[in-house]
């Protein structure tokens, strides 16, 4: 078992947060570019008014 420290990390697109690896992103994680929902959310906000 890998501990948490040891897994992969990026930074969020709109926080700019570091976020861990998680398992439901294992397919997808090349494609994962926001930490969570809110912040997908928010992006999805600022484009049309940009």
């Amino acid at each position: 078992m890998r501990k948490k420290h040891d897994l992969p990390t990026k930074d969020c697109a709109v926080c700019g947060r570091p976020f861990t690896w998680r398992r439901k992103w294992a397919d997808v994680w090349e494609d994962v570019r926001y930490c969570s929902e809110r912040c997908r959310r928010a992006r999805a906000k600022q484009r049309p008014g940009s």
